[in-house]
């Protein structure tokens, strides 16, 4: 039986008017603080929220009430922003 002949493609290139102009490996790489400071935020609203169910509402801050819920979720929310723009 013959064997098959093998075709060579040519290696496709996109138009110039199509690509991108700035590309994933042109983009500077995040900075050192930036992942530090959002496992900071996390571990710190995680603390934050168990300190307060634990001292049954006492503590961090006893006169803010439920607005220490907001605390710790809000250091929560902030380390994801922070964490979406981690390249």
């Amino acid at each position: 039986m013959p064997k098959s002949q093998v075709r060579k493609k040519k290696v496709y290139t996109p138009p110039t008017d199509v690509r991108p102009t700035a590309t994933a490996a042109t983009r500077k790489p995040s900075p050192v603080w930036l992942p530090i400071t959002a496992v900071a935020l996390i571990v710190g609203g995680i603390g934050w929220l168990v300190i307060y169910y634990l001292s049954e509402q006492a503590y961090p801050v006893a006169t803010w009430g439920y607005w220490n819920l907001a605390v710790g979720f809000g250091a929560m929310v902030a380390s994801l922003v922070l964490l979406s723009r981690w390249r």
